[in-house]
């Protein structure tokens, strides 16, 4: 045990380093006292909008600072455990006794390891809101009645992996379907890295399996789109000009509480210069149903943006984009076998129900951020490579 835990140690203290130093956590510590020092200003509030984003910067390094100092002290608590083994091994104790300071040992490391993990995934995620909350929605696709089911089944997948993960979730819109399924799901998941882990899941997701409503039971192929928005601080530079929008009330078609589905609770809000649709009817009062439905379009006008900086940039690089049905990001394959397999990362599962039923997504996920970060190395080695080319 001790051989073993040893070796265990000296790589996770390995790990750690390599983090701080990519983490750079002396100027972070630098900049947190900055910051600090700013916020016991005078006046520090007068600018709302600034001392927010001042707070939300100072809240960000203070939980990084604190997160690592966690996996520093769980790492020499695993140390002094392995000592303890080693001195008790000496000295004759009970192999009960032994037992126990092990088993105490094993604990300790599956915790250090499981905060540096966090750490390591933290480090990944350098977008502006990846560690913010996401805005995720759930469309069917081709397929019909099929589609609607598949959709109802990837937000309760979702819903499970929420709670796995410790999220909140909060429910905006989910109206049933005209038989099987739903019409159409949003909800907000809030949570640490929940955008940054979330969008992983941005694009199509392909279902085979023998139709539930067909009577000759056929395969058939459905398909349903998931949307995965960040959550935008109220300072973020999107406008919504009131003259771009028009508001619709009506009631809701939904399920919900007393007065629910007896007023015109729900609203729908067209953005008018981008044809962009937003739909909210799981509050109560029409008030709230309006504010979540302008929070939805600040982000889709956001996402919207950035999509069009994307393809520009494509353009000049002169890749080939597309965005059609077509390009699923995940196939789950339920007849003539079972398998999941996401076409990017090629990572893959037979246990279906695992996914599907328990929302254990985080392999998926974490593989595909893995992906994404040596595409990101590929290309930057690839425009160095062209760089050189240009220079000789």
């Amino acid at each position: 045990m001790t051989e073993a835990l040893t070796e265990s140690l000296l790589l996770l203290r390995e790990r750690l380093k390599a983090v701080g130093d990519y983490l750079r956590l002396p100027d972070k510590q630098r900049q947190l006292a900055q910051l600090e020092d700013a916020q016991a200003q005078p006046g520090f509030w007068d600018d709302s909008a600034q001392a927010q984003s001042v707070s939300r910067l100072a809240a960000e390094l203070r939980r990084e600072l604190t997160d690592f100092e966690k996996a520093r002290t769980l790492l020499a608590e695993t140390a002094a455990a392995n000592e303890l083994i080693q001195l008790a091994a000496t000295e004759g104790e009970s192999e009960a006794d032994i037992a126990e300071l092990e088993a105490e040992a094993r604990r300790l490391l599956t915790a250090a390891e499981a905060s540096l993990d966090e750490i390591e995934l933290d480090s990944w995620f350098s977008g502006e809101y990846d560690h913010g909350d996401a805005i995720v929605s759930v469309n069917p696709g081709q397929g019909g009645l099929e589609a609607q089911d598949w959709a109802q089944m990837l937000f309760k997948m979702y819903l499970r992996y929420a709670v796995r993960r410790g999220w909140q979730v909060e429910v905006l819109d989910a109206p049933s379907g005209e038989v099987i399924g739903i019409d159409n799901a949003t909800f907000i998941v809030s949570g640490r890295n929940a955008y940054g882990m979330l969008r992983a899941e941005r694009g199509t997701h392909r279902l085979v399996r023998i139709s539930p409503t067909d009577d000759k039971k056929r395969r058939q192929t459905t398909f349903a789109g998931v949307e995965v928005l960040p959550v935008l601080p109220e300072d973020a530079p999107v406008e919504v000009k009131n003259e771009d929008i028009r508001v619709d009330v009506y009631r809701s078609s939904g399920p919900g509480g007393q007065s629910v589905n007896t007023t015109d609770s729900a609203v729908r809000i067209t953005h008018l210069p981008t044809g962009l649709v937003v739909t909210c009817q799981n509050e109560k009062s029409q008030l709230q149903n309006r504010e979540s439905a302008l929070k939805i379009l600040r982000s889709r006008l956001f996402e919207l943006e950035r999509q069009r900086r994307e393809q520009e940039l494509a353009r000049v690089r002169g890749e080939k984009t597309e965005a059609s049905w077509g390009n699923q990001i995940r196939n789950y394959v339920l007849y003539p076998y079972q398998l999941i397999k996401d076409v990017r990362s090629n990572v893959e599962t037979g246990n279906v129900s695992a996914v599907l039923e328990e929302g254990d997504l985080d392999p998926f996920i974490l593989a595909y951020q893995r992906w994404q970060m040596e595409q990101g190395k590929a290309f930057q080695g690839q425009e160095k490579r062209q760089d050189q080319g240009k220079k000789q």
